[in-house]
């Protein structure tokens, strides 16, 4: 694996936890010669995980609509910044940059993109890994919601086990195939 998209919070969240994790993120991506793809903010755990891997010399690709540029949220000292016309292109052009794609805490958009990449991972559209970093439990009822949900019929025990769940950002790299150290 050479580059990973990282899907996270554009908010820092109530707990300071969420922030550290996404700058030791950064800062792992980068020690391991991994690019970072993301979505082109500057702020919250976006910011965090851009900044720490910038700070460590990694590369860092963003992804922004306009609409989001103009509003003054993008990061301004990326190694590309890619502007896109809408969110579905910025989905679309993250995972052709992209060789895996992972959750760390965040919201509706955050769920949004996860959800497609999987979905596309479903239809066979490309067959890229997808993973929860369910840290501090931070996931475990949407996990308690898909098992359910596949329980209930409405999600395949294959399709439920493509999602890759990880409690430790080292252990997924490592099981995407990272390299151990930069080189």
């Amino acid at each position: 694996m050479k580059s990973l998209c990282v899907f996270c919070g554009s908010r820092a969240g109530n707990h300071p936890e969420f922030v550290e994790l996404a700058r030791a993120c950064g800062k792992t991506l980068a020690d391991r010669g991994v690019t970072l793809v993301y979505g082109g903010g500057r702020v919250g755990l976006m910011g965090a995980v851009a900044d720490a891997a910038l700070e460590s010399g990694g590369t860092v690709v963003g992804v922004i609509p306009q609409m989001l540029l103009d509003r003054e949220v993008g990061h301004p000292g990326l190694s590309q910044l890619h502007v896109v016309k809408s969110l579905a292109d910025r989905k679309l052009r993250m995972a052709e940059l992209s060789d895996a794609f992972v959750a760390l805490p965040g919201g509706l958009g955050t769920l949004d993109e996860l959800s497609e990449m999987w979905t596309w991972t479903q239809l066979n559209l490309h067959q890229k890994p997808c993973a929860l970093l369910n840290t501090g439990g931070y996931y475990d009822a949407l996990i308690d919601f898909l098992n359910h949900a596949t329980h209930e019929g409405f999600v395949s025990q294959r399709d439920l086990e493509q999602l890759l769940v990880f409690e430790e950002f080292d252990a997924l790299l490592d099981a995407l195939g990272a390299p151990s150290l930069a080189t």
